[in-house]
């Protein structure tokens, strides 16, 4: 697949079918999150996976978008692991290193032949209890991975992009 059609064509998928993802297409999916650049290579991230029928029964408490995958991801990081900027601000960069990693992993389920949403909408209390997340794991969001239902199709506002001038400057933002 051209790289450039990963970015084109992939789009969150909101409904899947009823058939499994193989272990190969789970394994290259994590493969590719282990690969993510991460600040100072400390790989804070930490990946749950979620496939089992009870592992799924937790999960649906715990979101209304799980849009009945068979996979799902939950992806954290360590509070522990994280890089700290040791410039200015002192900024960790545990939230951005497992965006990168999910980002990552995102594009790898697209280039398999499957789809994904990042989900934000969960409850962390019932996440940390159901499936034991320590309290220094952060909880960074959610990935239902499968076949994309044959009626699956992108969003209304997928294909609503800003003209590249309202995103990006040269130099210096307008004044």
């Amino acid at each position: 697949m051209d790289y450039e059609d990963v970015f084109k064509k992939r789009y969150s998928v909101r409904k899947y079918k009823d058939q499994p993802v193989e272990v190969e297409k789970l394994n290259k999916i994590l493969e590719a999150g282990r690969l993510a650049p991460t600040a100072g290579n400390h790989q804070p991230q930490r990946i749950l996976v979620v496939n089992s029928e009870e592992g799924i029964a937790k999960m649906q408490v715990c979101t209304p978008c799980h849009f009945n995958a068979k996979l799902l991801f939950l992806v954290c990081y360590d509070k522990q692991a994280e890089h700290h900027n040791h410039y200015g601000d002192q900024r960790p960069y545990g939230e951005v290193d497992a965006s990168i990693v999910l980002t990552h992993m995102m594009l790898e389920v697209y280039n398999l032949g499957l789809g994904s949403v990042w989900v934000g909408l969960f409850n962390p209390e019932l996440l940390r209890e159901n499936f034991c997340i320590p309290d220094h794991y952060e909880i960074l969001g959610i990935m239902p991975v499968g076949y994309p239902a044959d009626d699956a199709k992108p969003g209304k506002m997928h294909y609503e992009k800003y003209p590249i001038e309202h995103t990006v400057f040269y130099d210096t933002y307008k004044c």
